[in-house]
């Protein structure tokens, strides 16, 4: 099973925008119509979510999931 990281780009901007905007998880999970229970796993950086939900939270904060192109030396260390 892999390894929940807390410091994952997604989790790190979600929890970051969150309090920023002086949010609890309850009253992103209220404002947003997503669960607690993804909300807390995705701020504590839970591998395996669910794009569509990962989405409807980023397009709350006006942003929104895409692919980004990474430099060779990073992806050689993904195999790893």
């Amino acid at each position: 099973m892999k390894e929940w990281d807390r410091n994952n780009a997604i989790a790190t901007f979600v929890r970051n925008r969150r309090k920023e905007a002086n949010y609890t998880q309850i009253d992103l999970a209220d404002l947003t119509g997503l669960g607690l229970r993804f909300l807390r796993e995705l701020e504590q950086g839970k591998p395996n979510v669910m794009l569509d939900k990962v989405n409807q939270l980023l397009q709350f904060f006006g942003h929104t999931l895409t692919p980004t192109p990474i430099r060779n030396e990073t992806r050689n260390h993904l195999d790893q």
